[in-house]
Protein backbone atom coordinates (compact mmCIF):
# COMPACT_ATOMS: atom_id res chain seq x y z
CA UNK A 1 0.00 0.00 0.00
CA UNK A 2 1.50 3.16 -0.86
CA UNK A 3 2.11 5.71 1.65
CA UNK A 4 0.92 9.64 1.22
CA UNK A 5 1.88 12.35 2.53
CA UNK A 6 -0.55 14.11 5.79
CA UNK A 7 -3.07 16.60 4.39
CA UNK A 8 -4.18 19.96 5.55
CA UNK A 9 -7.37 20.85 6.48
CA UNK A 10 -8.44 22.63 3.96
CA UNK A 11 -6.84 19.68 1.71
CA UNK A 12 -9.27 17.64 2.84
CA UNK A 13 -12.24 20.14 2.29
CA UNK A 14 -10.88 20.46 -1.82
CA UNK A 15 -10.90 16.34 -2.09
CA UNK A 16 -13.91 15.64 -0.71
CA UNK A 17 -15.62 18.66 -2.55
CA UNK A 18 -16.98 20.17 0.43
CA UNK A 19 -17.47 23.99 1.31
CA UNK A 20 -16.48 24.78 4.53
CA UNK A 21 -19.60 25.43 5.00
CA UNK A 22 -22.38 23.24 7.54
CA UNK A 23 -23.90 20.55 5.24
CA UNK A 24 -27.18 21.35 5.85
CA UNK A 25 -28.80 24.92 5.57
CA UNK A 26 -32.68 24.56 6.01
CA UNK A 27 -35.01 27.48 5.23
CA UNK A 28 -35.48 30.63 7.63
CA UNK A 29 -38.99 29.41 8.47
CA UNK A 30 -38.75 25.66 8.03
CA UNK A 31 -39.14 23.14 10.71
CA UNK A 32 -35.49 21.91 11.95
CA UNK A 33 -35.78 17.93 11.63
CA UNK A 34 -34.29 16.63 14.73
CA UNK A 35 -33.30 12.45 13.92
CA UNK A 36 -32.66 11.53 17.95
CA UNK A 37 -31.03 8.29 19.14
CA UNK A 38 -33.89 6.80 21.18
CA UNK A 39 -33.08 3.75 22.10
CA UNK A 40 -29.50 1.23 22.10
CA UNK A 41 -29.25 -2.31 23.03
CA UNK A 42 -26.22 -4.61 22.52
CA UNK A 43 -25.99 -9.01 22.17
CA UNK A 44 -23.58 -11.51 21.95
CA UNK A 45 -23.36 -15.34 22.05
CA UNK A 46 -22.39 -17.37 25.26
CA UNK A 47 -18.92 -18.93 24.30
CA UNK A 48 -15.91 -16.69 25.38
CA UNK A 49 -12.52 -16.77 24.02
CA UNK A 50 -10.32 -15.52 26.30
CA UNK A 51 -6.38 -15.23 26.35
CA UNK A 52 -5.22 -18.16 27.58
CA UNK A 53 -7.69 -20.32 25.37
CA UNK A 54 -6.72 -18.49 22.42
CA UNK A 55 -3.08 -18.57 23.54
CA UNK A 56 -3.54 -22.59 23.73
CA UNK A 57 -5.35 -23.32 20.66
CA UNK A 58 -2.67 -21.02 18.80
CA UNK A 59 0.23 -23.04 19.38
CA UNK A 60 -1.79 -26.78 18.22
CA UNK A 61 -3.46 -25.00 15.24
CA UNK A 62 -0.95 -23.41 13.30
CA UNK A 63 2.14 -25.49 14.68
CA UNK A 64 3.54 -22.56 15.78
CA UNK A 65 6.85 -22.61 17.75
CA UNK A 66 9.90 -21.06 18.39
CA UNK A 67 10.32 -17.33 17.82
CA UNK A 68 7.24 -17.40 15.95
CA UNK A 69 4.97 -18.93 18.76
CA UNK A 70 6.76 -16.05 20.95
CA UNK A 71 5.88 -13.23 18.73
CA UNK A 72 1.84 -13.94 18.36
CA UNK A 73 2.14 -14.71 22.54
CA UNK A 74 3.30 -11.25 22.19
CA UNK A 75 0.73 -9.95 20.26
CA UNK A 76 -1.89 -11.50 22.22
CA UNK A 77 -0.45 -9.95 25.49
CA UNK A 78 -0.04 -6.47 23.86
CA UNK A 79 -3.42 -6.55 22.40
CA UNK A 80 -5.84 -5.29 25.34
CA UNK A 81 -8.26 -7.65 24.85
CA UNK A 82 -8.82 -10.25 27.92
CA UNK A 83 -12.04 -11.75 26.32
CA UNK A 84 -14.22 -12.19 23.13
CA UNK A 85 -17.37 -13.78 22.62
CA UNK A 86 -17.96 -16.84 19.90
CA UNK A 87 -20.91 -18.03 18.24
CA UNK A 88 -19.55 -21.75 18.80
CA UNK A 89 -16.81 -23.72 21.49
CA UNK A 90 -13.73 -22.69 20.07
CA UNK A 91 -13.07 -26.49 19.56
CA UNK A 92 -15.76 -26.38 16.51
CA UNK A 93 -14.50 -23.33 15.27
CA UNK A 94 -11.21 -24.30 14.49
CA UNK A 95 -12.26 -27.03 12.44
CA UNK A 96 -12.54 -26.60 8.57
CA UNK A 97 -16.22 -26.73 7.47
CA UNK A 98 -17.62 -26.44 3.75
CA UNK A 99 -18.77 -22.81 3.20
CA UNK A 100 -22.05 -23.93 2.61
CA UNK A 101 -22.01 -25.77 6.43
CA UNK A 102 -20.68 -21.62 7.64
CA UNK A 103 -22.99 -19.83 5.51
CA UNK A 104 -26.26 -21.92 6.72
CA UNK A 105 -24.31 -21.00 10.55
CA UNK A 106 -24.01 -17.34 9.93
CA UNK A 107 -27.93 -17.24 8.93
CA UNK A 108 -28.45 -19.09 12.06
CA UNK A 109 -26.97 -17.38 14.49
CA UNK A 110 -27.19 -14.28 12.97
CA UNK A 111 -30.98 -14.02 12.88
CA UNK A 112 -30.44 -15.20 16.45
CA UNK A 113 -28.41 -11.84 17.22
CA UNK A 114 -30.36 -9.90 15.68
CA UNK A 115 -33.98 -10.32 17.09
CA UNK A 116 -31.85 -9.71 20.51
CA UNK A 117 -30.57 -6.61 19.50
CA UNK A 118 -33.93 -5.32 17.98
CA UNK A 119 -35.97 -6.21 21.25
CA UNK A 120 -33.17 -4.57 23.90
CA UNK A 121 -33.32 -1.52 20.99
CA UNK A 122 -37.04 -1.19 20.43
CA UNK A 123 -37.63 -1.83 24.44
CA UNK A 124 -34.99 0.93 25.49
CA UNK A 125 -37.24 3.10 23.05
CA UNK A 126 -40.57 2.28 23.87
CA UNK A 127 -41.58 1.16 20.45
CA UNK A 128 -42.85 -1.60 19.05
CA UNK A 129 -41.96 -3.26 15.42
CA UNK A 130 -45.13 -1.56 14.12
CA UNK A 131 -43.31 1.70 15.32
CA UNK A 132 -40.68 1.19 13.02
CA UNK A 133 -40.58 2.96 9.12
CA UNK A 134 -37.11 1.67 7.93
CA UNK A 135 -35.22 -1.43 8.77
CA UNK A 136 -31.55 -1.15 8.28
CA UNK A 137 -29.05 -4.56 8.95
CA UNK A 138 -25.34 -3.75 8.54
CA UNK A 139 -22.72 -6.97 8.18
CA UNK A 140 -19.53 -8.24 6.33
CA UNK A 141 -19.00 -11.71 7.80
CA UNK A 142 -21.69 -13.75 5.97
CA UNK A 143 -23.89 -13.50 3.08
CA UNK A 144 -27.28 -14.46 3.24
CA UNK A 145 -30.27 -13.55 0.44
CA UNK A 146 -33.56 -12.62 1.78
CA UNK A 147 -31.04 -10.32 3.91
CA UNK A 148 -31.15 -10.48 7.38
CA UNK A 149 -33.59 -7.40 7.80
CA UNK A 150 -36.43 -9.94 6.23
CA UNK A 151 -35.88 -12.62 8.51
CA UNK A 152 -36.34 -9.93 11.30
CA UNK A 153 -38.96 -8.43 9.65
CA UNK A 154 -40.77 -11.57 9.46
CA UNK A 155 -40.22 -13.03 13.10
CA UNK A 156 -40.87 -10.25 14.94
CA UNK A 157 -44.24 -8.89 12.80
CA UNK A 158 -42.76 -5.40 11.77
CA UNK A 159 -45.25 -3.76 8.62
CA UNK A 160 -45.55 -5.13 5.67
CA UNK A 161 -45.02 -1.59 4.08
CA UNK A 162 -41.66 -1.36 6.60
CA UNK A 163 -38.74 -0.05 4.24
CA UNK A 164 -35.57 -2.44 4.39
CA UNK A 165 -32.30 -1.55 3.38
CA UNK A 166 -28.96 -4.39 4.38
CA UNK A 167 -25.73 -3.03 3.81
CA UNK A 168 -22.78 -4.98 3.11
CA UNK A 169 -19.20 -4.74 2.84
CA UNK A 170 -18.34 -1.40 4.53
CA UNK A 171 -16.66 -3.61 7.25
CA UNK A 172 -15.81 -2.30 10.49
CA UNK A 173 -17.25 1.89 9.21
CA UNK A 174 -20.86 0.24 8.31
CA UNK A 175 -22.26 0.84 11.90
CA UNK A 176 -21.50 4.78 11.71
CA UNK A 177 -22.46 4.61 8.08
CA UNK A 178 -25.98 3.00 8.98
CA UNK A 179 -26.29 5.56 11.48
CA UNK A 180 -25.56 8.47 9.14
CA UNK A 181 -28.08 7.18 6.43
CA UNK A 182 -30.61 6.64 9.24
CA UNK A 183 -30.22 10.34 10.14
CA UNK A 184 -30.25 11.77 6.50
CA UNK A 185 -33.75 9.42 6.43
CA UNK A 186 -34.82 11.36 9.32
CA UNK A 187 -34.42 14.94 8.13
CA UNK A 188 -36.13 14.05 4.62
CA UNK A 189 -38.63 12.29 6.67
CA UNK A 190 -39.03 14.21 10.39
CA UNK A 191 -42.23 12.07 10.99
CA UNK A 192 -40.63 8.65 11.02
CA UNK A 193 -38.44 6.27 12.70
CA UNK A 194 -35.48 3.73 11.66
CA UNK A 195 -33.99 0.79 13.30
CA UNK A 196 -30.29 -0.45 12.69
CA UNK A 197 -29.20 -3.78 13.24
CA UNK A 198 -25.65 -4.51 13.14
CA UNK A 199 -24.52 -8.23 13.13
CA UNK A 200 -20.75 -9.03 13.19
CA UNK A 201 -19.95 -13.09 13.60
CA UNK A 202 -16.17 -12.93 12.17
CA UNK A 203 -15.18 -16.04 14.30
CA UNK A 204 -17.36 -18.16 11.28
CA UNK A 205 -14.14 -16.49 8.93
CA UNK A 206 -11.31 -18.48 11.04
CA UNK A 207 -9.58 -20.31 8.53
CA UNK A 208 -7.03 -22.99 9.76
CA UNK A 209 -4.85 -23.67 7.13
CA UNK A 210 -4.19 -19.87 5.94
CA UNK A 211 -0.53 -18.90 7.91
CA UNK A 212 -0.12 -15.22 7.02
CA UNK A 213 -0.23 -12.33 9.58
CA UNK A 214 -3.60 -11.12 8.66
CA UNK A 215 -4.99 -13.62 9.53
CA UNK A 216 -3.10 -14.93 13.17
CA UNK A 217 -3.94 -11.36 14.21
CA UNK A 218 -7.76 -11.61 12.98
CA UNK A 219 -7.73 -14.57 14.82
CA UNK A 220 -6.65 -12.70 18.03
CA UNK A 221 -8.61 -9.25 17.68
CA UNK A 222 -12.07 -9.95 16.02
CA UNK A 223 -15.67 -11.04 18.56
CA UNK A 224 -18.73 -11.64 17.68
CA UNK A 225 -21.85 -9.43 18.68
CA UNK A 226 -24.85 -7.58 17.50
CA UNK A 227 -26.36 -4.16 18.44
CA UNK A 228 -29.25 -2.09 17.97
CA UNK A 229 -30.34 1.88 17.71
CA UNK A 230 -33.26 3.09 17.06
CA UNK A 231 -33.15 6.56 15.50
CA UNK A 232 -36.63 8.86 15.78
CA UNK A 233 -37.99 12.24 14.62
CA UNK A 234 -40.14 11.56 17.30
CA UNK A 235 -39.48 13.28 20.94
CA UNK A 236 -36.97 11.00 23.03
CA UNK A 237 -34.14 11.94 25.59
CA UNK A 238 -31.49 10.82 23.96
CA UNK A 239 -28.36 12.48 21.76
CA UNK A 240 -29.32 14.10 18.36
CA UNK A 241 -27.50 13.06 15.52
CA UNK A 242 -26.81 17.06 13.46
CA UNK A 243 -24.26 15.92 10.53
CA UNK A 244 -22.55 13.52 9.12
CA UNK A 245 -19.23 12.98 6.92
CA UNK A 246 -17.21 10.29 4.90
CA UNK A 247 -14.03 10.05 3.51
CA UNK A 248 -12.14 7.58 1.01
CA UNK A 249 -8.79 7.60 1.57
CA UNK A 250 -6.34 7.74 -1.87
CA UNK A 251 -4.68 4.78 -2.77
CA UNK A 252 -5.87 2.27 0.28
CA UNK A 253 -8.17 -0.57 -1.49
CA UNK A 254 -5.81 -3.37 -0.50
CA UNK A 255 -5.52 -1.90 3.38
CA UNK A 256 -8.53 -4.10 4.55
CA UNK A 257 -11.17 -6.59 3.72
CA UNK A 258 -12.10 -10.14 2.39
CA UNK A 259 -11.13 -12.52 -0.01
CA UNK A 260 -13.74 -14.90 -0.75
CA UNK A 261 -12.32 -18.23 -1.62
CA UNK A 262 -13.67 -21.75 -1.94
CA UNK A 263 -12.55 -22.08 1.56
CA UNK A 264 -14.22 -18.94 3.06
CA UNK A 265 -13.57 -15.78 3.85
CA UNK A 266 -10.31 -14.58 4.16
CA UNK A 267 -9.15 -11.33 5.92
CA UNK A 268 -7.08 -8.82 4.40
CA UNK A 269 -5.63 -6.74 6.84
CA UNK A 270 -2.28 -4.69 6.30
CA UNK A 271 -0.21 -4.12 8.94
CA UNK A 272 0.24 -0.17 7.58
CA UNK A 273 -3.73 0.61 8.69
CA UNK A 274 -3.17 1.96 12.30
CA UNK A 275 0.13 4.85 10.70
CA UNK A 276 -2.69 5.10 7.62
CA UNK A 277 -5.25 6.96 10.19
CA UNK A 278 -2.22 8.38 12.01
CA UNK A 279 -1.43 10.55 9.43
CA UNK A 280 -5.05 11.86 8.82
CA UNK A 281 -7.41 11.29 11.72
CA UNK A 282 -6.30 14.90 13.15
CA UNK A 283 -6.98 17.24 9.80
CA UNK A 284 -10.01 14.82 9.12
CA UNK A 285 -11.68 15.52 12.91
CA UNK A 286 -10.94 19.41 12.58
CA UNK A 287 -12.02 19.31 8.71
CA UNK A 288 -15.62 17.79 9.89
CA UNK A 289 -15.60 20.24 13.05
CA UNK A 290 -14.51 23.30 10.95
CA UNK A 291 -17.81 22.69 8.95
CA UNK A 292 -20.11 22.68 11.37
CA UNK A 293 -18.81 25.77 13.77
CA UNK A 294 -17.02 23.86 16.13
CA UNK A 295 -13.51 22.77 17.24
CA UNK A 296 -11.64 19.75 19.02
CA UNK A 297 -12.27 21.39 22.16
CA UNK A 298 -16.23 21.81 21.96
CA UNK A 299 -16.46 17.75 21.77
CA UNK A 300 -17.18 15.87 25.16
CA UNK A 301 -18.02 12.56 24.10
CA UNK A 302 -15.71 10.51 21.71
CA UNK A 303 -17.31 7.47 20.49
CA UNK A 304 -14.18 6.26 18.87
CA UNK A 305 -14.24 2.28 17.01
CA UNK A 306 -11.56 0.36 18.86
CA UNK A 307 -9.79 -1.51 15.55
CA UNK A 308 -7.11 -2.68 17.75
CA UNK A 309 -4.95 -0.98 20.70
CA UNK A 310 -2.56 0.62 18.63
CA UNK A 311 -5.10 2.41 16.81
CA UNK A 312 -6.28 3.68 19.66
CA UNK A 313 -3.43 4.89 21.12
CA UNK A 314 -2.60 6.46 17.90
CA UNK A 315 -6.03 8.13 18.02
CA UNK A 316 -5.67 9.38 21.68
CA UNK A 317 -1.95 11.01 20.80
CA UNK A 318 -2.91 12.70 17.65
CA UNK A 319 -6.58 14.25 18.88
CA UNK A 320 -4.91 14.92 22.46
CA UNK A 321 -6.88 13.23 24.38
CA UNK A 322 -6.68 11.55 27.61
CA UNK A 323 -7.60 7.77 28.71
CA UNK A 324 -10.54 9.49 30.60
CA UNK A 325 -11.95 10.18 26.72
CA UNK A 326 -11.19 7.12 25.39
CA UNK A 327 -12.12 4.73 28.40
CA UNK A 328 -15.21 3.40 27.37
CA UNK A 329 -13.24 2.16 23.89
CA UNK A 330 -10.89 0.51 25.75
CA UNK A 331 -13.25 -0.79 27.57
CA UNK A 332 -15.57 -2.20 24.73
CA UNK A 333 -12.24 -3.40 23.44
CA UNK A 334 -11.40 -5.68 26.61
CA UNK A 335 -14.52 -7.01 26.95
CA UNK A 336 -15.08 -7.51 23.62
CA UNK A 337 -12.55 -7.28 20.95
CA UNK A 338 -13.35 -5.71 17.48
CA UNK A 339 -17.03 -6.44 17.21
CA UNK A 340 -16.04 -4.93 13.19
CA UNK A 341 -19.87 -2.82 12.31
CA UNK A 342 -20.95 -3.59 15.71
CA UNK A 343 -18.49 -1.98 17.84
CA UNK A 344 -18.83 1.75 17.54
CA UNK A 345 -22.72 0.96 18.40
CA UNK A 346 -21.62 -0.56 21.58
CA UNK A 347 -19.27 1.84 22.70
CA UNK A 348 -22.39 4.26 21.95
CA UNK A 349 -24.57 2.45 24.13
CA UNK A 350 -21.73 2.67 27.11
CA UNK A 351 -21.74 6.18 26.51
CA UNK A 352 -25.30 6.49 26.77
CA UNK A 353 -25.81 4.27 29.82
CA UNK A 354 -22.76 5.01 31.65
CA UNK A 355 -21.68 8.87 31.06
CA UNK A 356 -24.46 11.40 32.45
CA UNK A 357 -23.66 14.10 29.78
CA UNK A 358 -24.66 18.05 30.56
CA UNK A 359 -27.33 19.60 28.15
CA UNK A 360 -25.81 20.41 24.83
CA UNK A 361 -22.63 18.21 25.04
CA UNK A 362 -21.58 17.80 21.73
CA UNK A 363 -20.35 14.10 20.69
CA UNK A 364 -17.66 12.87 17.82
CA UNK A 365 -18.69 9.34 16.57
CA UNK A 366 -15.85 7.91 14.38
CA UNK A 367 -15.36 4.42 12.60
CA UNK A 368 -12.97 3.18 9.98
CA UNK A 369 -13.26 0.71 7.18
CA UNK A 370 -12.47 -1.19 3.66
CA UNK A 371 -12.30 1.29 0.95
CA UNK A 372 -10.46 2.37 3.27
CA UNK A 373 -13.01 4.77 4.52
CA UNK A 374 -13.56 6.84 7.64
CA UNK A 375 -17.02 8.00 8.96
CA UNK A 376 -17.63 10.56 11.17
CA UNK A 377 -21.25 11.34 12.84
CA UNK A 378 -21.65 15.07 15.12
CA UNK A 379 -24.19 14.16 18.08
CA UNK A 380 -25.63 16.69 20.88
CA UNK A 381 -27.33 15.61 23.96
CA UNK A 382 -30.49 17.99 24.20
Amino acid sequence: MSSTRSLKAEEIVRAQGVKPESQYHPEPDAPIAVATIAGTATAVPPHILTREIVKHHMKDVFSLDGKRLEAIHTVIDNSQIDERHSVFPVEYIIEPRPLSQINNEYREKSIELGLQAVSGALAKAEMTPSDVDLLMTVSCTGVMIPSLDAYLATEMGFRSDVRRLPITELGCAAGAAGLAHAGEYLRAFPDRTALLVAVELPTLTFQRKDFSQANLISAVLFGDGAAGVVVTGREAAGPRILASECFLFPDSLDAMGFDLRDSGFHIVLSKDVPQLIRERVKELVEGFLARQGLRREDISAFILHPGGQKLLSFMEAELDLTRTDTELSWDVLRRFGNLSSASVLFILQEWMSKREMPPGSYGLLMAFGPGFTAEMILLQWP
